[in-house]
């Protein structure tokens, strides 16, 4: 599956940062990941470092695919807000998916301590109205957050114009939010669990899985047989063609990144995340070097060339919103891409057994605008599962919820 056009900026400002073999030879462990992404590689981390033999395989090389093109956004703000979820599933579901996702930025934070140099930086994030009438809801969700005390402030339009530049009815910040570079990410901490002597493997595709009481065996397209007690799904979008059950659409986002503005131009969105109630929703967040990534123009487009041609249209569409939201900013588009994403009907990822593979097979299905912190939530979830533990997401994520 192709998942990218474009330049995307995270390859293109890092390259091709390590080199992985392919995998040769017959291999057991005891958990095996397909997908060498930014969700391969938390999962495989968190099994690693907690005692379980791993190896991982990516059929491209490292982070080549969804990874390179994501925009890295880290929020605990979920794509469906608070007060959908608590009305589809009752509110104390709709706080434990929303608390995970915030349990998981500090995380990553400690873990971008351990790793260094990924691009993690905090940030503010400001969730505008689009339109008048979307203000009422906005209101509700943030009365609901406020509630079970996350740290949310309202602002009119008086105090959003004046604070950020923006001209909406209304807007809710949030304190805790950030962002990273999820391909290099990726690539250290798959790196470390390479030098640590685990197994990573690019350009290895697995064609055929088989599953027995006790464990499975996984066969490469060079023939290459892989034993494990479990395997890990972490492969994006791919692990769609494992499934028989239809559990996302695929759409396409368009992004850009701007030329380094003079950092006292930018004033608070040199540290906050901007991003509106419409849908497909507007989205722009900083870099450590002092640039906009901005995001969105999103639509259903699935084939790779029509995509393609879609990227420079899109950006210039972006570029134009953007300009007008911030008529003072000498933004300059530096690169331009668009990647495949997948979304759910209620905004909850997937993770856990499928009936079709039996609970010897796990998916990490992060879908969303949420993939980063869905990634390290589930990480910890799977690893519940393998070990046998009860853990609070597992009804709320797994397929039949």
């Amino acid at each position: 599956m192709d998942l990218k056009s474009g330049y995307p900026w995270w390859a293109v400002k890092n390259g091709l940062l390590q080199a992985f073999p392919p995998l040769e030879q017959d291999l057991r462990c005891d958990v095996l990941v397909v997908g060498g992404g930014i969700t391969g590689a938390l999962t495989a981390d968190a099994f690693a470092r907690h005692g379980h033999e791993v190896a991982v395989v990516e059929r491209r090389d490292i982070a080549w695919g969804s990874s390179a093109a994501s925009t890295g956004l880290l929020q605990y703000e979920i794509d469906a807000h608070m007060v959908d979820l608590a009305r589809e599933y009752g509110e104390d579901a709709a706080v434990l998916a929303y608390r995970a996702c915030a349990e998981a930025i500090p995380a990553l934070q400690t873990l971008a301590r351990e790793l260094r140099d990924v691009g993690f930086g905090t940030a503010r994030s400001l969730y505008f109205a689009s339109r008048r009438r979307d203000g009422p809801g906005l209101q509700a969700e943030y009365a609901l957050r406020a509630k079970h005390g996350f740290e949310v402030t309202w602002l009119p339009s008086q105090e959003l114009e004046a604070r950020y530049g923006i001209q909406a009815p209304a807007a809710i910040l949030s304190r805790l939010g950030g962002h990273l570079d999820p391909y290099r990410t990726a690539y250290r901490l798959l790196g470390r669990l390479r030098r640590r002597g685990s197994g990573v493997y690019d350009r290895t595709a697995i064609v055929h899985v088989q599953t027995t009481s006790r464990g499975i065996v996984a066969t490469t397209s060079g023939g290459v047989r892989i034993r494990a007690a479990h395997l890990v799904f972490a492969a994006g979008y791919a692990n769609q063609k494992w499934l028989k059950q239809d559990v996302a659409r695929n759409r396409s986002s368009y992004a850009f990144v701007t030329d380094p503005v003079d950092r006292g131009l930018l004033g608070e969105l040199r540290r906050t995340m901007v991003w509106e109630s419409a849908r497909p929703y507007l989205y722009m967040r900083p870099t450590g070097d002092g640039r906009l990534l901005v995001g969105g123009e999103d639509d259903a487009v699935d084939i790779p060339a029509r995509r393609d041609a879609r990227v420079g249209k899109k950006a210039r569409v972006l570029y134009k919103r953007v300009s007008k939201m911030f008529p003072h900013l000498p933004l300059r588009p530096a690169f331009s891409w668009a990647g495949t994403f997948a979304e759910t009907k209620d905004g909850l990822p997937y993770f856990g057994a499928h009936p079709q593979h039996g609970p010897r097979v796990l998916f990490a299905m992060a879908y969303g605008g949420n993939g980063i912190t869905y990634s390290m939530a589930g990480a910890r979830l799977l690893r519940a599962l393998v070990e046998r533990r009860r853990h609070p997401l597992a009804r709320l994520f797994a397929f039949d919820r």
